[in-house]
C-alpha cells in the first residue's frame, strides 16, 4: 500500500488513529509536526511565537516537497493547518491517499480543551475559535481529501479499521 495521509482539524484523531494504523499494517508512522519540531529544535508554539504562522507554513511546504521522494509505505499525520495552502493540498494528494478525519465541534472541544500546545487555539473564546477555524478549513479539507471518515462515536480501533477499509477501495 502507498502512503495514507490523515488530515483534519486538531483533535480529530489523526495522530492516535495514525499510530494505530501504522502498527496494525506494519507501515511507518510519520507525524509532520514532530518532524518539524525535530528539525527546528523548538516546539511549534515557539516557532509561531518567534517567526509567525507564514514561516511555519513554509516549513510545512518544504517538508511535503521533501517527502515526495523520501517517504513511502507510511501513515502520515499532518498538522491541522497544513492543507490551508493550495500547494500543500496538491503535494498531499500526490503523496498518497488523503483521508479527512472529520469530527463535530463538540467532539473537538472535548479533545482539545486544556491543551496549551496548540497555538491556533490560544487566547480568547476557545469554542468561537474552534468554530471559526473549522468553518474556514472545511472546504480546504474537502479539496485535499480523497476520502472522508467521520470519527464521532468511534474509538481509535474502529476509526482505523474504517480508514483501512475505505482506503483499500480507493485506487490512487
Amino acid at each position: 500500500m502507498q502512503n495514507l495521509i490523515l488530515i483534519g482539524f486538531m483533535g480529530a484523531g489523526k495522530t492516535s488513529v495514525g499510530k494505530y494504523l501504522a502498527h496494525k499494517t506494519g507501515m511507518t508512522f510519520v507525524d509532520t509536526d514532530e518532524r518539524i519540531v525535530a528539525e527546528q529544535g523548538m516546539e511549534i508554539a515557539a516557532i509561531f511565537e518567534k517567526y509567525g504562522e507564514p514561516y511555519f507554513r513554509d516549513l510545512e511546504t518544504d517538508l511535503l516537497e521533501r517527502m515526495q521522494t523520501d517517504t513511502e509505505n507510511s501513515v502520515i499525520s499532518v498538522g491541522g493547518g497544513m492543507p490551508v495552502r493550495e500547494r500543500n493540498r496538491e503535494l498531499l494528494r500526490s503523496l498518497g491517499c488523503v483521508v479527512w478525519l472529520l469530527a463535530s465541534k463538540a467532539t473537538i472541544l472535548g479533545r482539545v480543551s486544556g491543551d496549551g500546545t496548540r497555538p491556533m487555539l490560544s487566547g480568547g473564546d476557545l469554542e468561537a475559535r474552534v468554530e471559526r477555524l473549522m468553518r474556514e478549513r472545511e472546504a480546504l479539507y474537502r479539496d485535499a481529501a480523497h476520502l472522508m471518515i467521520q470519527t464521532d462515536g468511534l474509538n481509535i480501533a474502529e476509526a482505523a479499521d474504517t480508514v483501512l477499509r475505505e482506503a483499500r477501495k480507493f485506487r490512487y
